[in-house]
């Protein structure tokens, strides 16, 4: 099973190191960040998680809750959560799942369909494959998946940057050009016909191309 973009995201039951958890329960009508680890105690990943509690209020703010993974019991997990707060500063601040009988990385499409056995006895490598970022939706439905080798540390700025123009492009018929933040110029949409929007933006529009029409980011 492969998710794309626009693909409902599975709901599933689950522990984590907050308790068992209802996924779709727990996002409520927020957005949700989930992210992957191939296995406890890996080195990129404890950079990975103590970056992201250390950013933690950035998605608060935009109403995004997060919540991480690895393929190891809940036990393994608080012990990790001590190395990451003595080695980068900042505990995890959200929950992790313990995806110690796989169904999530199954169901997610990050490993075989009938990957079983005990977690402890695989290696980082035959998990690799459990590297994603999903960005879900108030409607439960996905919005970005990026998938990153194990040797390869994540840019969850990049990840902000992304539900910033996400929200954005949720509120109004607009899209972001190339590196765009906040407060950049935007593109009105294709979808949008000149006679339309003419009618939102009366003061016009630059267009190097009929194709390009950009327009001051909307409040």
């Amino acid at each position: 099973m492969t998710l794309t973009i626009n693909d409902p995201a599975p709901d599933f039951e689950a522990e984590t190191t907050e308790g068992r958890i209802s996924f779709h329960d727990w996002m409520g009508g927020s957005w949700a960040v989930l992210f992957s680890h191939p296995k406890d105690f890996t080195p990129v990943c404890t950079t990975e998680l103590g970056y992201m509690a250390r950013i933690k209020p950035e998605f608060d703010r935009r109403d995004v809750k997060i919540i991480g993974l690895s393929v190891d019991p809940v036990d393994r997990h608080a012990k990790w959560a001590s190395d990451i707060a003595e080695t980068q500063g900042y505990a995890p601040n959200y929950p992790v799942i313990a995806d110690s009988d796989f169904a999530v990385s199954t169901l997610y499409g990050m490993l075989p369909a009938g990957t079983g056995g005990d977690p402890l006895a695989r290696t980082p490598a035959e998990n690799q494959t459990v590297r994603n970022v999903f960005v879900i939706g108030p409607d439960k439905k996905i919005k970005l998946v990026l998938v990153y080798p194990m040797t390869t540390g994540r840019n969850f700025d990049e990840v902000l940057r992304v539900i910033d123009s996400l929200q954005l492009t949720a509120r109004h018929r607009v899209a972001t050009p190339v590196n765009w933040t906040q407060g950049d110029d935007v593109i009105i949409a294709g979808s949008v016909s000149d006679d339309e929007a003419h009618r939102i933006y009366p003061n016009g529009w630059q267009a190097p191309r009929p194709y390009i029409r950009i327009v001051p980011q909307p409040s």
